[in-house]
């Protein structure tokens, strides 16, 4: 069985990494213990606009510097920002490593953020912005948390708001990087054909050896807000999100939330595919899904389907949630939905990039690693009591929040505010 290790820095720097002997790659991240919910409404989206621009240049590398270094080698490097996290990651050959944590390190310690360049980078997410307002079936999902949460930072978008992009300055978006990215805040994380020791060595000479505060969240948990809301678009489609109030992270259920997650809607055995799709025709896309915060969670079924058959659908959903409410689950979807969890599990330990991922966001949302065979222990455990027990847990109150974007008026779904 593959081990991870793991080392802290006196300067606060956790270094995870997994050895992978049979690939001679690597996947490294800087994962930083900042996201969209540490925002002020004022400096929404900030986050990710700082993803952006930490890619524009430093005191001795442009923007294309850095992109010529690793095509040169054939690697790649990006980022990705979410609600409690934001991360920056490269893939090359193993011995490329050290090349890309210096770029890497680099662009986190010493981006210039040109004025010309924020300027510029400014107008680049303010066209994502809008191409993700034209995507009604991404949009849906944030309208989903936006009225969920309403009021609460977990409920606004990573990418923020036009007013927002649009208002925040230079020295805003420098003054929280600074006050951010500091050594307590960060997990390097790697897998694949990796030294541990020798990643500890390049991480102390790059990084400063003090410095910075821990980000330690304040404040309440969200109140979810059921209810209904209603997006008019002339789309093609109606998209549907129906949702509830889910799991925070560190709950003793998460597991078996994740199997009643399969058994629902994820995969192509799930009730919602075979109910939707296969016996009925109504939709080409149905699934579920459930997201997990350090102090919150939601579970939600999100749906595309024609106008005229959007209520069926959403009938439909609900009747499978009370169906499993009522009568639970089979030992054979429970058999089933374990197979599942457990392939899919061992097939992405097969790519570094995968387990980089793992191994970064479990340091630095838990602190707790498991490895690929705790995680199935865990799964294997799971029976059909602890499923009835997740189930009343999340779908007992019934306090769905029903959100649909499409071409109708405001009170078309009213009889689901209930």
């Amino acid at each position: 069985m593959t081990e991870f290790q793991r080392t802290t820095l006196d300067s606060g720097i956790t270094i995870v990494t997994e050895r992978m002997n049979e690939v001679r790659s690597v996947t490294a991240g800087l994962w930083f213990d900042v996201g969209a919910r540490d925002e002020s409404d004022k400096l929404a989206g900030t986050s990710h606009f700082l993803e952006h621009l930490l890619f524009k240049g430093t005191g001795t590398r442009s923007a294309k510097d850095i992109a010529d270094a690793f095509d040169a080698v054939g690697g790649d490097i990006n980022a990705f920002t979410g609600k409690e996290y934001t991360c920056y990651y490269s893939r090359v050959l193993d011995d490329d490593l050290p090349m890309a944590m210096e770029i890497l390190s680099d662009m986190v310690n010493n981006s210039t953020i040109e004025t010309a360049e924020f300027e510029s980078e400014r107008k680049v997410i303010l066209e994502e912005i809008a191409m993700h307002e034209d995507a009604p079936d991404e949009l849906v999902h944030d309208l989903f948390y936006r009225s969920m949460w309403d009021g609460h930072p977990l409920g606004r978008p990573v990418l923020g708001y036009n007013s927002s992009i649009g208002a925040v300055t230079r020295d805003q978006v420098a003054g929280y990087w600074r006050d951010r990215y500091s050594p307590p805040n960060l997990v390097v994380a790697a897998a694949g054909h990796v030294d541990h020791d020798d990643l500890v060595a390049r991480v102390e000479a790059l990084f400063a050896s003090s410095g910075g505060r821990r980000n330690l969240r304040s404040g309440t948990p969200p109140s979810p807000q059921p209810g209904v809301t209603v997006l008019k678009r002339p789309t093609e489609q109606a998209h549907i999100v129906l949702g509830t109030e889910g799991l925070p992270r560190n709950h003793d259920d998460r597991h078996a939330l994740a199997v009643l997650d399969t058994i629902l809607g994820g995969g192509m055995s799930s009730r919602l595919f075979q109910e939707v799709r296969e016996k009925r025709g109504l939709a080409y896309s149905v699934f579920s899904y459930r997201s997990l915060f350090a102090d919150a969670g939601t579970f939600g079924v999100y749906a595309g389907t024609t106008p005229q058959n959007a209520e069926t659908v959403i009938d439909i959903v609900r009747s499978e949630i009370h169906s499993i409410l009522n009568d639970g689950v089979s030992p054979a979807e429970l058999k089933r939905a374990k197979g599942h969890v457990r392939g899919a599990l061992v097939l992405s330990a097969e790519d570094p990039g995968s387990r980089m991922n793992r191994l970064g966001k479990q340091q630095l949302t838990t602190g707790e690693i498991l490895s690929i065979d705790e995680m199935i222990e865990k799964f294997d455990a799971i029976e059909l009591t602890d499923l009835e027990r997740v189930a009343q847990t999340v779908f007992g109150s019934e306090a769905f929040r029903v959100t649909v974007v499409g071409p109708f008026d405001e009170d078309a779904f009213d009889r689901y505010a209930a």
